[in-house]
């Protein structure tokens, strides 16, 4: 593994600015393990996506993303078009780092960097939405623009508290939306609150929302809530937290590789927490897309070492 180049994209502000603390270490631990290692620091939208793409063209064998699921998502769009793909390693150092939990990616940093030094990989689904894509999960309606309007210094400051906070408020402003969606399995046309589109079972910090969802079965878990009251609504979340939601008469669950979202109200699309454009869209899997390091052992060495949990 001596001769092997790795790119680190890190965004310096994920999490609690935690990656800016411990670049020095996970750079000297990846260097020891045999990783000739270059940086990036992120310097605004879009651009882990520029970074990535530029890694790929300099035939990088590995790219590495730190940070959250929107820094994972930008690098995802600019390896996914690619002829030549890198192998990628995930170091979950955001607030939420759903995708990484649904791989089993401890979020301690020591452990997630001897994942990478491990080199075994699984070939992964990635979500195309029109021209962009997401690993981990595509939606809309109101509640689902709330993590791209949370600041990003409140998410420094206080971490995943600051979506909570920010969804509290919105709650009684919540409005329905006109929704179309045709997929071979389903045809919807009605009013909805909201709409997740997803490719792994940890959505939002919890991980019973989509519980038979997989990321390497080539199919997406698709879910719309009804509209409904207020009262109903925070009924399915509580729900939805226990992983009792799928019947529940406000919410509709099916399976699918390929699906068209439309509607005559203006909405906007979540993809992996950040803005993705807005409705009319087509959602297709592309299986197997890209190979992404984790344990191949399970998730038991991580969890269990030393009595302590490594994803909290």
């Amino acid at each position: 593994m001596t001769n092997k180049r790795a790119k680190l994209i890190y965004n310096p502000t994920s999490g609690r600015e935690e990656m800016k603390k411990r670049l020095p270490d996970i750079l000297m631990r990846l260097e020891r393990g045999g990783l000739e290692t270059s940086t990036h620091a992120t310097i605004g939208e879009g651009d882990a996506t520029l970074a990535a793409a530029e890694a790929v063209k300099r035939g990088f064998d590995i790219i590495i993303a730190a940070g959250g699921d929107g820094t994972l998502c930008e690098v995802i769009n600019g390896m996914a078009e690619q002829e030549y793909r890198p192998k990628l390693g995930i170091l979950p150092l955001g607030t939420t780092n759903d995708f990484a939990r649904a791989l089993g990616i401890p979020k301690n940093w020591e452990y997630a960097v001897d994942l990478i030094l491990q080199q075994f990989s699984r070939p992964i689904d990635i979500g195309k939405v029109n021209s962009r894509y997401f690993i981990n999960v595509a939606g809309g309606g109101s509640m689902t623009e709330l993590t791209y309007e949370v600041p990003s210094k409140l998410k420094t400051l206080i971490g995943q508290m600051a979506y909570y906070m920010k969804g509290i408020e919105k709650l009684p402003r919540l409005r329905p939306i006109q929704l179309q969606v045709r997929s071979k399995e389903i045809e919807l046309n009605e009013e909805v609150m909201m709409f997740l589109i997803c490719n792994s079972n940890s959505v939002g910090g919890a991980e019973r929302l989509s519980p038979d969802a997989s990321f390497d079965d080539g199919l997406f878990d698709v879910f719309v809530l009804r509209k409904c009251s207020l009262a109903e609504f925070l009924k399915v979340v509580s729900l939805a937290l226990r992983g009792e939601h799928l019947n529940d008469p406000n919410v509709v669950h099916f399976r699918t590789s390929q699906l068209e979202v439309t509607s005559q109200d203006y909405v906007q699309i979540n993809l992996d927490g950040e803005f993705g454009g807005t409705l009319p869209c087509l959602f297709s899997v592309l299986p197997g897309h890209i190979d992404i390091f984790v344990d191949e052992s399970g998730l038991s060495v991580y969890k269990e070492k030393n009595g302590v949990s490594f994803f909290k």
